[in-house]
């Protein structure tokens, strides 16, 4: 079947969300250790497998086909109309899912599939409402680890004492979570953030994340940038109160440099002389104020992109079940 939307109507007891973009080389080994290592081993509770294809342009979707064909009854497709980033194509999958908890996990098999198992018995059998698997250790390069642990830090000290040091964005949430996360959604949103701001009761996993078996990662440096923006400015005030204390410094500064100068005029035969001072404060300053401007547009474009409230994603088709 195919359509613009789903309607969910039948519940199952859990979803898997898998956001896709340029992953033809993963998906088949992807849905197959899901299978065996999660569906297989908990045919206690029924299930849902939600492939997002965020506007993959290799062979993603003709691949994520062959999978539906030939396990309709667990499969369903969504497919957006262009690539929308990897946080919309999550709650995408969020908000058409029918699950009671939903799972969220990469299509790259960096994240251990097993781990649902031990997800899906914390919210079931202990009645965690967010079961979160972070990054103990990383099989990556110096570069990725050393840039994720200076993110990370950041967020820890300024926005969430209880993110994990490795963060963290493989995790399930139970269905009144997600409800919360999905009923005011800022337009430039920071997920793990706004998990963590619930307050709901959070059970830690440590893992391993592992090496990137195929393809290239699509986590480029300027959108790292972008999600540590989204993260700082959307759950701090700091960057605001950094500029009006480093305001008050730099006028202090000023005024003692102005008397330093006007005593040195009166008393001093050989006082400063010359454009460089000038010139050195006029860099300083100008800087500084260049960079407050950046700080406050930060701030207001957010405003302006909350204002317009559009639609963070758009469907061009899905496929599914009849029956689902």
């Amino acid at each position: 079947m195919k359509t613009d939307q789903i309607a969910p109507n039948k519940s199952v007891d859990y979803s898997i969300v898998v956001p896709v973009y340029q992953n033809e080389g993963s998906l088949d080994e992807t849905f197959r250790k899901l299978k065996k290592y999660v569906i297989d081993r908990n045919t206690q509770y029924s299930s849902e497998v939600i492939f997002v294809d965020d506007g993959s342009t290799d062979n993603s979707f003709p691949v994520l086909r062959k999978l539906y064909d030939a396990y309709p009854e667990l499969i369903v497709i969504i497919k957006l109309t262009r690539n929308f980033g990897t946080y919309p194509a999550i709650i995408a999958g969020y908000e058409n899912a029918r699950g009671k908890c939903v799972v969220n996990i990469s299509a790259d098999l960096q994240d251990p599939p097993e781990l649902i198992d031990k997800m899906l018995n914390a919210h079931f059998n202990k009645n965690f409402n967010i079961v979160i698997c972070h990054r103990e250790s990383r099989d990556e390069s110096i570069y990725r680890t050393l840039t994720s642990k200076i993110f990370y830090g950041i967020i820890r000290k300024l926005c969430f004492p209880n993110m994990p040091s490795g963060g963290f964005d493989y995790m399930l949430i139970s269905h009144k979570v997600k409800n919360a996360i999905l009923q005011d959604l800022e337009a430039d949103f920071f997920l793990q953030g706004k998990l963590l701001w619930t307050g709901y009761d959070v059970k830690y996993i440590p893992y391993q994340r592992k090496k990137r078996e195929s393809g290239k990662s699509q986590w480029t440096f300027s959108k790292k940038v972008k999600w540590f923006i989204d993260s700082i400015v959307n759950y701090s005030f700091f960057p605001i109160r950094f500029m009006s204390a480093l305001g008050i410094l730099i006028a202090l500064t000023g005024f003692v440099y102005a008397i330093i100068v006007f005593l040195q005029r009166l008393l001093v035969e050989e006082y400063i002389y010359g454009w460089a001072p000038i010139v050195i404060l006029i860099l300083i300053l100008s800087g500084f104020q260049i960079l407050m401007l950046g700080v406050m547009g930060e701030y207001l474009w957010r405003t302006l992109s909350q204002t317009r409230d559009r639609v963070k994603y758009i469907i061009a088709e899905v496929i599914k079940d009849d029956e689902k």
